[in-house]
């Protein structure tokens, strides 16, 4: 192989690379897209389906027409024969065969109307099962590639040696050490009000054993020795 064959084969396979790539990329969308193409076949064919059913009630009409007809010039070529005018029972004859010529055919237009109809009724049928599978599909592959995304974020956010982690773990340290302040500070405001209270002034005498003491159970029993004495 020549050189300039293999730059055009390496051209060629850099080509479908990049084109693989691009489907790649972009498959879930390709995949949505396929689908509604489908739907739009679907429909056509849903169209369709109804024509072909519409030709075959005509053609069943038809058919009811022709025997209806047929069998009523059977009766006029009787009548003609039991008359004796065989020359007008001959032509009644010749119009019954012709009837009976279009009575096939109509029956073979209707046989075929009814075979097609009803090929495309199980065509619509699968069709339509198989679009049901591809949406439900369709929605699962959109979820999986959602949670994947959230995951690369998650990854790519906490990943490197977990320093985002790190960070988030100090914010809270922080956060909870200015809580503790704030709290520390109300209870050292509680404090300082209690102490500068007249309940705080009462118990710094009662604690030196100034002003009126309360009587214990030993000067009691004191005092009452004392009136027997």
């Amino acid at each position: 192989m020549s050189i300039f064959s293999k730059i055009i084969t390496a051209l060629r396979g850099g080509a479908s690379e990049v084109g693989e790539s691009i489907v790649d990329a972009n498959s879930t969308r390709i995949f949505a897209q396929e689908i509604r193409d489908a739907e739009n076949h679907l429909t056509k064919a849903k169209h369709d389906l109804t024509g072909i059913m519409a030709k075959q009630m005509q053609a069943e009409r038809e058919v009811s027409r022709v025997k209806h007809s047929v069998t009523e010039h059977e009766g006029y070529a009787t009548q003609a024969l039991n008359q004796g005018n065989e020359a007008l029972a001959l032509e009644v004859a010749e119009k019954i065969a012709a009837l009976e010529v279009e009575l096939n055919e109509q029956v073979q237009a209707n046989e075929s109307y009814s075979n097609s109809a009803q090929r495309l009724k199980e065509l619509v049928k699968t069709t339509e099962r198989q679009l049901a599978d591809y949406q439900r599909q369709l929605s699962m592959v959109k979820t999986t590639e959602s949670v994947q995304k959230a995951t690369a974020a998650i990854t790519s956010n906490f990943g490197n040696s977990n320093s985002k982690l790190l960070n988030a773990k100090e914010s809270l340290e922080r956060i909870k050490a200015k809580q503790q302040n704030f709290d520390d500070r109300l209870r050292a405001g509680d404090a300082l009000e209690a102490e500068g209270s007249e309940q705080s002034f009462i118990d710094k005498l009662d604690q030196a054993g100034i002003g009126e003491q309360q009587a214990s159970a030993s000067s009691v029993l004191d005092r009452l020795k004392a009136k027997q004495g």
